[in-house]
C-alpha cells in the first residue's frame, strides 16, 4: 500500500509541469518553426496489467479500463469504460463514508467499489488524463503473453503435447525466426484429440491479433466467442495440477474488447510497446545481476 501511494505521489511531483500545460496551455513549436498554443494530453501510460491497475486505482478481480468484475470477463460485448469522472465520484463516496487515516475502514469503503487503497490518483486533477484511455493495450503483455499463458495451453491439452511437438519439429527452419527443435510442451502427457471448434475458436484469436482491418478483427473476435464454449467441453481449459476449469474469467480476454475502441482513440497499438524498456531490464539490470556475487550488487551494476 505504501508503494502504490509513493508512486503516485512521485508522479504528481514529475508530471505537475504537464498538468499546468494541460490547464493553461503552453505555445510550442511545431518543426517549420510555426508556434502553436498547445495542452498536453496524456496519450499514453505503457504497463503490464497489475501495474495498471494500481494506477488506475482499483483492486483485485477487475480491470483498469472498464468497469467488468471477473464474473463479466467471459461477456462477448464492451464493458462500459472505466472513465476518470466515475472514477472520482467513487473516491468521493469512500472519503465521505471513511477517515482515511483509518486504512482498515478506509479500504473496507473502497472494496465496495472495487478500488485499492489510493485516494487521490495522480491524474485525479489532470485535465486532459483519462484511465481508460492512456492505459494503452500493448502487444507484448495483452496479446503474445495472453497467446503462450492460454491458447497455446488450449491446444497442447486439446491436440496432445506429442502431436504439437512434432508439428514444431516438422517445420521449415527459416533464417531470422526462431525454429523449436524440441517442441513447444514441457513432455507432459495429455490425451484427447483436436475437435474442429477448439482450433476455429483459437485460429480467430490469431487472426485477432495479426488482421489490420477493424471490422476483419471485431469479426474474429466475434467469431472466438461463438466457438469458446468447445473449449471448455473438450477439457482444454487447465489449470495446475492439470484440474479442469470450467469458466473464462481470463483478464486479457476481457481486454480484447478495449482494442479496437484503443485504436480509434490512439492509434495503432504496435506504437506502444514494452519490448524496448522489456530489452533494457534485462541488459541493464538482470544481466549484470547474474554476473555479480550478490553483495554490494548495486555498486557492482552502476
Amino acid at each position: 500500500m505504501l508503494e502504490d501511494c509513493l508512486i503516485h505521489q512521485c508522479l504528481n511531483i514529475i508530471l505537475e509541469p504537464l498538468k499546468q500545460s494541460a490547464q493553461h496551455g503552453v505555445m510550442l513549436s511545431d518543426p517549420i518553426g510555426c508556434s502553436w498554443y498547445c495542452f498536453t494530453a496524456l496519450a499514453s501510460y505503457i504497463a503490464n496489467t497489475p501495474k495498471a491497475m494500481m494506477l488506475a486505482a482499483v483492486g483485485g478481480k477487475t480491470l483498469p479500463v472498464t468497469m467488468a468484475m471477473y464474473k463479466q470477463f467471459r461477456d462477448a460485448f464492451h464493458h462500459e469504460p472505466r472513465t476518470k469522472s466515475t472514477m472520482i465520484a467513487q473516491l468521493a463516496v469512500v472519503c465521505s463514508c471513511a477517515d482515511l487515516n483509518n486504512i482498515e475502514a478506509y479500504f473496507h469503503e473502497a472494496q465496495k467499489f472495487r478500488l485499492n487503497d489510493i485516494d487521490k490518483p495522480f491524474w485525479w486533477d489532470y485535465a486532459l488524463a483519462d484511465p481508460s484511455q492512456f492505459l494503452i493495450l500493448e502487444s507484448l503483455h495483452h496479446l503474445h503473453k495472453e497467446f503462450f499463458d492460454h491458447d497455446t495451453q488450449w491446444l497442447i491439452c486439446a491436440v496432445r503435447d506429442s502431436e504439437i511437438d512434432f508439428r514444431f519439429l516438422v517445420l521449415q527452419p527459416i533464417t531470422g525466426y526462431r525454429h523449436f527443435y524440441s517442441g513447444i510442451s514441457k513432455l507432459k502427457q495429455v490425451t484427447g484429440c483436436s475437435p474442429p471448434c477448439v482450433i476455429a475458436a483459437v485460429c480467430m484469436l490469431m487472426q485477432f491479433q495479426y488482421l489490420e482491418d477493424l471490422g476483419c478483427i471485431s469479426g474474429a473476435l466475434t467469431e472466438f466467442y461463438t466457438n469458446k464454449d468447445a473449449i471448455l467441453a473438450a477439457g482444454a481449459r487447465q489449470g495446475k495440477g492439470n484440474r479442469h476449469i470450467d469458466n473464462f474469467y481470463i483478464p486479457k480476454l476481457e481486454l480484447m474488447q478495449s482494442i479496437i475502441p484503443s485504436i480509434c482513440n490512439s492509434g495503432v497499438i504496435g506504437q506502444w510497446s514494452a519490448d524496448i524498456t522489456e530489452h533494457a531490464h534485462i541488459t541493464e539490470i538482470k544481466d549484470p545481476a547474474r554476473s555479480s556475487n550478490n553483495n554490494n550488487y548495486d555498486t557492482q551494476i552502476c
